[in-house]
């Protein structure tokens, strides 16, 4: 049974990393400060991984759950 909940599990997280294959996150830095002027810049910081492994986990839970069957029988 735990096998194939992992198996659930590494299918769901790898169609999610096929459909979504970076996300970005912004943070501020300061880049002038003062006294009472601040001068703040918003940057960009993308995080992106190749779809590959997002393919890697879908067959990989495909086989778990394949095997638990396997060895349910």
């Amino acid at each position: 049974m735990k096998t194939r909940t992992i198996g659930i599990a590494m299918i769901f997280l790898g169609v999610i990393l096929l459909l979504y294959n970076s996300f970005n996150y912004v943070t501020t830095e300061k880049i002038v400060d003062i006294g009472p002027i601040q001068i703040n810049k918003k940057v960009n910081h993308p995080i992106k991984w190749s779809p590959i492994i997002g393919a890697v986990l879908a067959i990989g839970g495909v086989v778990l759950i394949m095997k638990d069957k396997k060895q349910s029988n």
